[in-house]
């Protein structure tokens, strides 16, 4: 589909956070790992623990409702955004709401064999489980309109940074239902369908009451005609050292 080019160019900064691109925020990621010994399942913690406080604050203030038994659906990619949101389900779990995680299908391998999710992704999941959040996978047995009916908010985990394209699949059906049900919708790191550099998508994307950017801001969050798309943008602490983060300006 033809897309209508912005009239004018999406700031350097938001906050005074510098905008980085998808592939400068990968970076800045390894080098995390690399020079401060911040391991994946740390980051996605903190980016989890963060999501929830926040996604808690957004039901008291916008829903004026407690988390305690406030009713989430988190609909989860195979990735790291998808761990990201497993780990906010469990810590929303806890603090009294009732969550329910919709995970994509697995993928297939050249033999036909469901390929294994990635050791972070399984280690979320069972700390999710554990805690009480249902766990769904996406498809016509789990009815995932009917559980979005009876939602307060909706959570999209479901495609980060990595991603590029127009999303496809169980993905592409889970950003439809989303959008039918017409629930508010907080998204991590980037609406799902939006592209981090350009803020344009290709039919297919979420719209977000709210963004919880995590670390810095993505250029394309912050691009004129990707406003509508976005919602209300926030950028999280996940624990990215002050060095780290200045390098990156």
């Amino acid at each position: 589909m033809a897309l209508i080019m912005p009239k004018e160019p999406a700031p350097e900064s938001f906050q005074g956070y510098p905008a980085v691109s998808a592939a400068r925020m990968k970076r800045l990621d390894e080098l995390a790992q690399e020079r401060f010994d911040l391991s994946t399942l740390k980051l996605m913690e903190n980016a989890g623990q963060a999501v929830a406080a926040e996604s808690a604050a957004y039901a008291e203030r916008v829903l004026r409702a407690p988390v305690s038994g406030l009713a989430v659906v988190v609909c989860c990619g195979r990735g790291a955004n998808g761990g990201d949101g497993l780990v906010a389900a469990r810590v929303l779990r806890e603090r009294g709401a009732t969550v329910r995680a919709f995970l994509c299908p697995a993928k297939r391998n050249a033999d036909g064999s469901a390929a294994p999710y990635p050791d972070y992704f399984k280690t979320n999941l069972d700390k999710a489980r554990a805690a009480g959040v249902e766990i769904f996978e996406a498809g016509p047995e789990a009815d995932l309109a009917a559980k979005l009916a009876s939602a307060a908010l909706v959570i999209d985990a479901l495609l980060g940074t990595g991603s590029s394209g127009k999303p496809a699949g169980a993905v592409h059906h889970m950003i439809q239902e989303i959008t039918r049900s017409r629930k508010p919708v907080i998204a991590v790191d980037i609406p799902s369908g939006i592209h981090p550099d350009t803020g344009y998508h290709s039919g297919v994307f979420i719209t977000a009451a709210l963004t919880l950017t995590l670390g810095l801001p993505k250029t394309g969050l912050l691009a004129p005609h990707a406003k509508r798309y976005v919602g209300e943008l926030k950028v999280l602490d996940i624990g990215y050292p002050a060095e780290l983060l200045k390098a990156a300006s």
